[in-house]
Parts: structure tokens; sequence; C-alpha cells
């Protein structure tokens, strides 16, 4: 009886350590668009690569007519239809997605099952193997099973252990297969967030193309000088915008054009969209996380003073980690360290971040060699506007900015903030500042075209 729920114990190992994929591929295809569905998608994505291509060159050649009331007609039929292209193209991507994800979690579930099932299979071998160990060793000192019988249960026994072994590895197999389809399905559902955002933009920006070209079209030639008076509005409107205030936290506000300018010098290095840089410089100066600012007046403890209330605190900068590079960065700019500003503390940890992109000097020190580089500055100032949206440009490309599109600057604005919780406690951070790139992207757009 014994060796029957033996043998019963190795078809089940075999059973859940082999079988289980059987059929695994099949039902996920089932999930995927046909091959034939795939090939009109495709086909249908490339006729509309072919119309964005057309449009923009329309745009291109249009652009020396622009300022001109035909050739601006004609630049904004060309942008809305490049637009809805471009959105045509995107929702036949959105679909593609849909299906891989769709497919992605088809494989996940069937993992699951695979593990859970591998699971029930291992927690049923390890109690008849106690069993087996109790019953032999028993029935022997009782005399109820002669030797021979022991060994001949011994030999099973050690096959049972070979094929324990086996499903442990297949166990360790799954769930391996299982977190890489889990990261899979996460960069397809990434993948999906971005292509939206980009319709819904490409929406915003036909609207708005539709408006001004509903303009035009009520201004006959005849009526050059109703003309005339739209593109003033629109000229002072480019220059109202160049000529705004940008502000910065801890630092004197510069024009918005210069902000743009030093935020596209950096984008040729680190790829990082102007619009998301400038959009968490805003935030940052209207965030109020200064409880005013500071002076590091002892150089030893880190222990300073607020500038505005004298408030006293012990912990403005940290002595090990942030005040040798402070009291060096001193040395090279020429300022006295005891009476340059910098961040207060919060209510735990400690201040001390430098200008309008806030690096406390530690991590200063690690960027100064790639924002020279940029710069051309032989010692980079954290205080000048250049440096510090250069520095800032290069810190959220290492936190994944660079990559382009709204889940990559989301996250990387959520981490600035929140750090490792970043999913949770950085989520109204990285809103806000996605909320300002749209406003800010819309403004350098308009400056593009004017």
């Amino acid at each position: 009886m014994f060796r029957k729920a033996l043998i019963g114990l190795f078809l089940l190992i075999v059973v859940c350590g082999g079988g289980l994929a059987v059929g695994f591929s099949h039902t996920a295809r089932a999930q995927d668009l046909t091959p034939e569905e795939r090939a009109v998608l495709q086909a249908q994505y490339n006729e509309l690569q072919k119309e964005i291509a057309v449009q923009q060159q329309i745009i291109s050649d249009t652009q020396a007519k622009k300022n001109t009331l035909q050739g601006d007609v004609t630049l904004l039929n060309a942008q809305i239809k490049a637009a809805q292209a471009k959105i045509d193209a995107k929702n036949i991507i959105i679909k593609q997605l849909a299906a891989q994800i769709a497919q992605k979690n088809v494989v996940i579930g069937q993992l699951s099952s695979r593990i859970n099932r591998g699971k029930e299979a291992l927690g049923s071998i390890l109690r008849q193997t106690q069993m087996m160990d109790d019953y032999s060793a028993i029935s022997v000192a009782l005399g109820a099973q002669d030797v021979s019988g022991l060994f001949s249960d011994l030999d099973a026994f050690v096959s049972i252990k070979t094929s324990l072994k086996n499903l442990f590895a297949d166990i360790r197999a799954a769930k391996t297969q299982t977190e890489s389809e889990k990261a899979a399905l996460s960069e397809k559902q990434n993948q999906t967030v971005d292509a939206k955002y980009e319709v819904e933009t490409q929406k915003n920006q036909i609207a708005s193309d539709k408006t001004q070209k509903q303009q035009l079209l009520t201004i006959t030639t005849n009526q050059e000088i109703e003309y005339k008076k739209v593109l003033a509005d629109r000229q002072a409107k480019a220059a109202a915008i160049r000529a705004a205030l940008f502000p910065l936290r801890d630092a004197v506000a510069i024009q918005f054009s210069d902000a743009l300018a030093y935020a596209k010098e950096a984008q040729a290095r680190t790829g990082v969209r102007p619009a998301f840089i400038l959009a968490v410089l805003t935030q940052e100066s209207n965030l109020g996380k200064n409880v005013g600012q500071c002076y590091v007046t002892n150089t030893t403890t880190g222990a300073g003073v607020s500038k505005s209330t004298g408030k006293q605190y012990p912990n403005v900068m940290k002595p090990g980690r942030d005040i040798p590079p402070f009291l060096d960065l001193g040395l090279r700019l020429g300022y006295d360290p005891t009476k340059q500003v910098v961040s207060c503390p919060q209510s735990s940890g400690y201040g001390g971040a430098m200008g309008p992109a806030q690096f406390i000097p530690s991590t200063w020190h690690i960027y100064e060699s790639g924002i020279a580089a940029v710069t051309k500055h032989a010692v980079p100032n954290p205080w000048a506007a250049e440096d510090a949206i250069v520095a800032m440009s290069l810190y959220f490309d290492d936190l994944g900015a660079g990559a382009g599109g709204y889940t990559a600057e989301y996250t990387a604005a959520a981490k600035y903030y929140a750090g490792g919780a970043w999913a949770t406690a950085g989520r109204s951070y990285g809103n806000s500042v996605m909320a300002l790139a749209r406003s800010i992207q819309a403004n350098i757009d308009f400056l593009s075209n004017n």
C-alpha cells in the first residue's frame, strides 16, 4: 500500500514538475492579434507615417512664408493634418499594446497557477516523505517489515528526493519567468500611458490650431489691416512670454527666454525636455519648502541661523557629508561660507541645499564636472541660473527623464521629491509638475512659431 502511495507521489511530481507548461503558448497566443490583424495595422501605421512626413515637409516649406495670411493658413492646415495623423498612429500603437498587455496577463496568470500547484505538490511530498521516514523506521523496529523491504522503500525515497529537487528548480524558474513577465507588462503599461498622453496633447494642439485657423479665415485678402492686427497681437504675446520673469528659488528671477535657452543647452547633453525642467523649477519656487533662508554659522557642527527671523537651527548643514565640499566650493568661488544663503532644515533632517536646483554640497560636487562640460564654466556656481538649470537637467537624466514620455518624466519628478517612497508620497508632486510642464510647453511651442 505504501509503495502505491510512493508511485502516486512520483506521478504527482512528474505532473507538477514537467507538465504544467502544456498548452501554455497556445493560450497566450489566443490573446494576441492574429497575423492578418497585425499586418493590417502595420500597413495603416506605415501610411500614417508617410502622411506625417508629407505634412512635416509642408510645415518646413511654409516656415519661410509665415507671417503672411496664406502662409499662416497653410501652416495651420499642415499642423492639423500632421497632428491628426500622429493621433491615428498612436491609437494603432495603443491597440497593439492592449493586445500585448492581455497576452502578458495570461502568461502571468498561468505562471502563478504553475507556482501554486508546485507549492501544493511540495507540501504533499514533504508530508509523505516524513510519513515514509517514520513508517520505515518503526516497521523495522517492530519487525513488521524486513530489511530488504526497507531498502526497496529507500530506493523509492531517493527517487522522490531527486524529483523533489527538480520540482524546486521548476518553481524557481517559474518565479523568475513571472518576474520577467511582470516587468515586461509594466513597460507595456507605461508605453500605453505615454501614447495616451501624446494623443491628448495632440488633440489640444489641434483644437488650438483650428481656433487660430478659423480666426484667420474670417479675414479676407481685402482686410490686410485686420491680419496685421492679429500678427501684432501674436508678436506681442511672444515678446511678453520671452520677457516674463522666471522665478528661481533662492536666486534672482531671470527672463523666461534665458531660462529656456539654458534648458535647451542642457537638453543637447541630456535629452531632458526643457518644459519639464522649467516645470520643476517653477514648482520648487512656489512650494515654500524653505522655512526662511539660512546661514551656516558653525562650520564644525553645521549649526546656523535663519536670515529673516534669526531663529537658531542646530542642523542647517550635515557636518561630515556636506560641510567639507561647501567650504571647498566657497574657496573656489570666493564667497564667505557663513554669509552664503542655503536652505533651512525642515521638521526633520538637515537643510543646506543651494540655489535654484536645491543641491546639497556633496551632490553638487558629484555633478560639477558634468556641469562644467556643458557650460564651460571652470567652477560651476549653484546660485547661478545657467549652472543650476544644467545641473538639474543632468540630475533628472540620471532619474530617467531623458528617456522622454509622460511616465518617465512623472516618475523622475516623484523620485526627486520623495525618493524611495515616490510611488505614494511623490504622486501629488509629480502630477503638479506634469501639469506645469504642459502649460510651459504650450508657451515654448508658441514661441517656436512666432
